[in-house]
């Protein structure tokens, strides 16, 4: 059976923990009443085994079973990194 997991594109906020980071997803929704496209974010808490994240990089993040109370999300690969 072929898995469907979620795949999102964020840009790293912070990396302050051991093992994690927090990535900040953006997308853009119409508003039912306006028809305006409005954009919102999402942060999630991503597992990054290697410490390999910096504030400031593009990366791939997929779904994944809870690893903690608030991590259920875990680093493909990192597109692009920050110039600092």
């Amino acid at each position: 059976m072929l898995e469907k997991s979620k795949l999102l594109k964020g840009f790293v906020i912070s990396n302050k923990m051991e093992k994690s980071a927090v990535v900040i997803v953006e997308r853009f929704i119409k508003h039912p009443m306006y028809k305006k496209f409005i954009k919102k974010s999402t942060k999630f808490y991503i597992h990054d085994e290697k410490n390999e994240c910096s504030p400031g990089d593009i990366v791939f993040i997929k779904e994944c079973r809870p690893i903690s109370k608030i991590k259920s999300w875990i680093l493909v690969n990192i597109i692009k990194k920050s110039i600092s």
